[in-house]
């Protein structure tokens, strides 16, 4: 049931459970610190001694009193609050189950021998949307990290002699990639929560699950481009243009 929920809608609710955290370590992190350090060290006195009586006394009391004590935090309370809700939306509005398509899996990769130093088409950036220039623009491999926000790569406006590299690890945010025709493809996608798109062959809900995917020919023709997504929780599409 959990894949069926909106992405957006989990990427709100994981954001304000983030900054609900942020503000209550912030102004009771004091007693919240030294009372799971308190109880760490208790689990671990017992853990140690877990084959006598008193340790997995101490073990148990310090399992249970760790997750009462994670139980009192605001931020955990309201992302169980907002999960159940979109729970059961979600299950209200459900009226059948998708259908999965399973990618066929390719093995083997190739070695880039050529390491180029030039000034990146995107920068790392915690907050913010990026995309790449409307107009013609030359092409240079991307390797890149962000937090939060939106990432499109068009190839219709570049031009690929030989393989090209996208590499992408992100938190939350959706992911857009237009890729010409004449370009074979390579997939490697991983994400914690999101829906993946490529082509018209694949279009799934993942839940901490890695999809790989390669076009027929990708490993025999050139230009190619090899896809790399690591996403938390966020929308992958890969669509031909």
């Amino acid at each position: 049931m959990l894949k069926r929920i909106p992405t957006r809608s989990m990427n709100w609710i994981l954001m304000i459970t983030l900054a609900i955290l942020f503000f209550e370590l912030m102004f009771f992190g004091g007693g919240l610190f030294f009372s799971a350090l308190f109880l760490g060290f208790l689990t671990f006195l017992g853990w140690k001694n877990y084959r006598t009586f008193l340790g997995k006394l101490l073990f148990w009391i310090g399992i249970v009193s760790l997750a009462l004590n994670i139980l009192t935090m605001y931020s955990v309370r309201f992302l169980f609050i907002g999960l159940l809700v979109l729970f059961f939306r979600e299950y209200r509005r459900s009226s059948h189950d998708p259908d999965y398509i399973t990618p066929r899996m390719m093995k083997g990769d190739r070695e880039k021998g050529e390491i180029v130093t030039s000034k990146p088409l995107f920068q790392h950036r915690f907050l913010g949307d990026q995309q790449t220039e409307d107009m013609p623009y030359q092409w240079r491999d991307i390797n890149i990290h962000g937090g939060i926000g939106d990432r499109i790569i068009d190839l219709s406006n570049t031009v690929i002699q030989d393989d090209a590299i996208i590499s992408i690890r992100h938190l939350f945010g959706n992911i857009k990639i237009y890729v010409p025709y004449e370009i074979e493809v390579s997939v490697h996608h991983s994400t914690m929560f999101g829906n993946v798109s490529i082509f018209h062959k694949i279009n799934k809900k993942m839940l901490n699950e890695t999809l790989i995917y390669e076009t027929e020919n990708f490993q025999q023709v050139k230009p190619g481009v090899k896809i790399v997504t690591s996403v938390f929780s966020g929308d992958v599409e890969v669509r031909r243009i």
